[in-house]
């Protein structure tokens, strides 16, 4: 499904110059409709089926209202609520920027590493805020092909990027 997300903007764009809006809008509903009844039947806890849950329903908005506008805030939405995903593990104490870094990185931490990353979670959230006013610019502000762009190819260089600089940070600041 990720790469079906990358797609997912610059395909509307296309599409959008050869077929009708609301057909098209009615296809992307009904394969977001099959990816929640996929991801509803293998569902391990109600997270699995909220991002498939949003693109239906703003889906549907879209197609009752016709509108382009309402597809373009599809990636701002989802940005929203992974900022709140950060918000809730940053101050619950999940430490949900450790717990990956403790499944993806083998090696023993040391103890400032642990400490740093602790507070990964509170980056996260930065990173997240500033992807958010990004996307609420484009959407507003820019061409179709600027918003197809970033909401496909752009926020995963924009994390890349946001990622490099807190390994690079951790290993200058932890030394």
């Amino acid at each position: 499904m990720r790469f079906a997300n990358i797609l997912f903007a610059p395909m509307f764009v296309l599409l959008i110059h050869y077929f009708e809006f609301r057909s098209i809008v009615l296809l992307y509903l009904i394969m977001a409709s099959f990816y929640l009844a996929y991801k509803y039947k293998k569902m391990s806890s109600y997270r699995d089926v909220i991002i498939p849950s949003l693109y239906v329903v703003i889906l549907s908005v879209a197609y009752y209202f016709s509108s382009f506008e309402t597809v373009k805030y599809i990636p701002v939405t989802l940005s929203v609520i992974f900022t709140l995903v950060f918000v809730d593990s940053h101050y619950n104490k999940k430490y949900m920027i450790l717990g990956f870094t403790k499944k993806f990185y083998k090696k023993e931490l040391k103890d400032r590493e642990l400490e740093f990353l602790k507070k990964g979670d509170f980056y996260w959230i930065l990173v997240m805020l500033v992807n958010t006013i990004i996307h609420l610019y484009i959407v507003n502000f820019s061409s179709d092909l600027v918003w197809a762009f970033y909401s496909s190819i752009g926020w995963y260089v924009y994390f890349f990027g946001a990622l490099i600089a807190q390994i690079i940070y951790i290993k200058v600041k932890c030394r």
